[in-house]
């Protein structure tokens, strides 16, 4: 089947391609590359990609080409979901024979829910690990025989057998020729990442059990599969021959880090090529690991801290020891290996006193960069489980975004009202920022580099004007 791999047009700006780990716009202009859509479009020949914010792609020009295929594979979120059933409506007026599925997260865990809801305009869904379920609709093989598949057919909805989890990653082809063949990357921004960067996985899951995190408990499960070694540097060595503009690559895995061994070994091949690379880690790698990575071409380590209160991070089963974390962070330091620092605010056990314990401790121990984000509780995680049994969240706060794809406060606690952790975040963002020694530091660095001056001048007004967009929402 002629086959279309869509991420629709939303909202203005909203990153909630299948990259993505909150689908929300940024507080600067941010897109990760749709590699879970990008994954299966490698399976399909003469399939084509097509990631609608990133290109300011609108939804005339995505129906247009609608006739040209048929069969449409649609990532779809919760922020997005309403808005993407309209995407399939639009492109099935334009060919009604044309069959519309539906993957991500979302459907995955709540394919009953999703097809009713979509009321009979998405054919189908791709229930938990999809890439080869997808491949075999677009192969034409009988529907009653895919695993993994709920479907719809003269209103009755049935739900296949799941599919066994992929453990041979390698049996999966690059998704780098996808990205080469349908997609800008200067379009791609992270800023935290140079630019222009490539993002690709080079294993699926994670073991750690943290309550919030969407991927583990939806699609990737919590053993980590991983690519083998000369897997992932035979697709480093295609990239830096078809994008020889690219500046830095990033492993998006969920914790590269986990398989300690193996990434010391990447890391060698990686250093070998020269790259430079990034990757997530968590806040434990010993010195000595990190010492090897860096050593090899390792740039920034993205690092969920997620709260300064060790209560909390007993809450959310994050695993991570307030003194180990230090500890890590000194040792990235002393190698000059920077950080990106996530942390999120609204999580189980949050009261003021420890948004400000939290806000404290990110100053002392000073990542390069911060992303300060509002607990989301996604379908199909424990906090969102957590949450309605317990009544912090209410049907009006279950979309996560606002109108204008803003990500809002959807918890609440009786001590803690959304407002107060709404506005947190902009405090946070304040007073770890406008420090004199982080100023000096950013000046310093666009002092260095001209084009990280543009670019630092640029995200300085996305950030300002976000700021005032949130006061808005807030009003």
């Amino acid at each position: 089947m002629r086959t279309l791999f869509l991420q629709a047009p939303s909202f203005d700006g909203f990153d909630g391609g299948a990259g993505s780990r909150y689908q929300a716009r940024r507080e600067i202009k941010s897109f990760w590359y749709p590699t879970w859509l990008a994954q299966p479009a490698a399976l399909v020949e003469n399939s084509k990609l097509i990631d609608a914010p990133p290109h300011g792609i609108k939804l005339p020009e995505v129906t247009a080409q609608a006739k040209d295929f048929d069969l449409a594979i649609l990532h779809t979120s919760v922020p997005s979901f309403a808005s993407d059933v309209k995407t399939a409506e639009a492109l099935k007026a334009e060919n009604p024979d044309l069959k519309v599925g539906f993957i991500g997260a979302k459907v995955a865990v709540e394919a009953d829910k999703s097809l009713k809801d979509a009321g009979g305009i998405v054919d189908f869904v791709a229930r938990n690990e999809f890439d080869f379920t997808i491949k075999e609709v677009a192969d034409g093989r009988d529907w009653h025989a895919i695993q993994g598949l709920s479907w719809v057919h003269n209103g009755v909805i049935t739900h296949n057998d799941d599919r066994p989890m992929l453990e041979t990653m390698d049996d999966l082809p690059f998704v780098s020729p996808i990205y080469k063949r349908d997609l800008v990357i200067d379009n791609y921004f992270i800023g935290y990442l140079k630019h222009p960067y490539i993002s690709i996985y080079t294993g699926r899951g994670c073991k750690s059990r943290c309550t919030f995190c969407l991927w583990p408990q939806t699609v990737g499960g919590h053993r980590y599969r991983t690519r083998s070694v000369g897997h992932v540097i035979e697709e480093i060595k295609y990239c830096l021959k078809a994008f020889p503009e690219v500046k830095e690559f990033f492993f998006d895995d969920d914790t590269f880090t986990d398989d300690r061994p193996r990434a010391e070994a990447i890391a060698r091949e990686l250093g070998k090529l020269g790259v430079t690379w990034s990757c997530n880690a968590k806040a434990n790698v010993p010195y000595e690991t990190l010492k090897v990575l860096k050593e090899n071409g390792l740039r920034l380590l993205l690092v969920g801290y997620e709260s300064g209160n060790q209560q909390i991070l007993h809450n959310i089963k994050k695993g991570m020891r307030i003194e180990v974390a230090e500890e890590f962070t000194r040792n990235c330091h002393k190698l000059g290996i920077a950080i990106h620092g996530t942390f999120i605010l609204g999580l189980p056990g949050e009261t003021k006193e420890t948004i400000e314990q939290t806000v404290n401790w990110a100053r002392k121990i000073n990542p390069h960069t911060i992303q300060v984000s509002l607990a989301a509780p996604y379908p199909g995680t424990f906090l969102y489980n957590q949450a309605v049994e317990n009544g912090w969240l209410d049907a009006s706060n279950a979309e996560l975004v606002d109108d204008h794809g803003v990500q809002i406060a959807p918890l609440h606690y009786p001590h803690l009202s959304h407002g107060e952790i709404f506005h947190s975040v902009e405090d946070f963002y304040k007073r770890f920022y406008f420090r004199p020694g982080k100023i000096g530091s950013i000046v310093g660095e666009m002092v260095r580099d001209f084009d990280m001056m543009k670019r630092r001048l640029r995200e300085g007004v996305e950030f300002f004007h976000f700021l005032r967009e949130r006061k808005g929402a807030a009003g």
